[in-house]
Parts: structure tokens; sequence; C-alpha cells
């Protein structure tokens, strides 16, 4: 979330809706890319807002992410931590990079950051371990994805919300980063 009330997320979140809510609160589409798969929503203005890191991500940094998987069943925000296993996605797709920290359907659009909290990414999918499995004989695991920081910067900027940059220099232990992270990660519903 953005200190004017701008929330990032994937387009297929938003994909059909004909009402978005935002922590609750009707809110409004603003902006989709399909070709980077992420949207704009307009809220309500944040207390706590997210920061881009300033560098992009490294190989096997690691990250922690943070949403609201299957919240039909588990209810609430879910942190989990992993790393950056890949600099790009599915079939070498260089808009996004692969991550290890587990994610589950309903964390599309949370944030990936850094150890310092600062974003290095959005969740936009998991690899189909049936398809696999089926395919090739082997069930894989903790393979998912993020559409790549500079590439929410670029759709931030192209749709006139300048991207904050974090200046953090010191790591925070990881109770410090999930509070500081769940603080600017919202819960959205697409009826």
């Amino acid at each position: 979330m953005s200190s004017g009330g701008h929330v990032l997320t994937n387009a297929h979140v938003v994909n059909g809706c004909s009402t978005l809510k935002v922590n609750g609160r009707v809110s409004k589409l603003v902006a989709v890319s399909e070709s980077f798969d992420l949207a704009l929503i307009q809220t309500e203005p944040a207390e706590q807002v997210a920061r881009f890191a300033v560098e992009p991500a490294k190989l096997n940094q690691d990250v922690t992410v943070v949403g609201y998987p299957l919240s039909f069943i588990l209810g609430g925000v879910n942190v989990t931590r992993g790393a950056i296993s890949s600099m790009t996605g599915l079939a070498g797709d260089e808009t996004t990079m692969q991550i290890s920290a587990p994610v589950q359907t309903g964390n599309s659009g949370g944030p990936v950051v850094s150890t310092t909290g600062e974003v290095v990414g959005v969740v936009v999918s998991k690899l189909n371990t049936q398809a696999v499995q089926g395919a090739f004989g082997d069930t894989p695991q903790n393979i998912n994805f993020a559409v790549r920081g500079e590439v929410a910067k670029l759709f931030l900027s192209l749709n006139g919300v300048d991207p904050q940059f974090g200046q953090a220099t010191e790591n925070l232990n990881p109770v410090a980063l999930a509070e500081r992270v769940t603080g600017f990660t919202a819960f959205i519903e697409c009826n």
C-alpha cells in the first residue's frame, strides 16, 4: 500500500470482479497490465507504506512472503520464508523470478520482501505440481514465482504512482520483519 492509497496486486486477482474490497472497504480498479500480470487499486491512504529495494533481488537472497492464502480456510495473514531460487521465471520469463517461499492460492499479489523489509517482488503463481507429476513422474516442491520488483516499479511509474524506495541497511529479525510487512499488506476481496 502507498500513502496515496494505491494497492498493487496481480491482474488475475481482479479479473472479472464487479466489486473490489481492500481490507473490507469498497475500492476502485485504476489500471491493469495483462503482460505484467499486475493491477493497481485505489483505496484509502495507509499508515504504513511499502518501500521498494533500490537494488534488484539477487540469486539465493533470503526473502519473506506475506499474504492471505486460502483465506476461506485459514482466515488470516500468513508469513513464509525462502530464497530467490532463479533470476527468471517459468520457461526463462524475464519479468518474473523463482522463489522457494511456500505460497498457496490467495498469496497472489502479496509482497516478496528482503530481510530489511523492502519489496523485491510480487507473488504471482506457483508451479502446477499435478501437471509436472503427470508429465514427468516427479513432484516438484516449493517452485513459486514472483513478478520482479523492477517490473512492479515500472508498472507503478507508467500509471502515475512514484514508487517509494527504502534506505534500510540493517536486517530485521523475523518477528520485526513480519510486523513491518503485515502493516502494508492488504486483504483484497473480489466479488
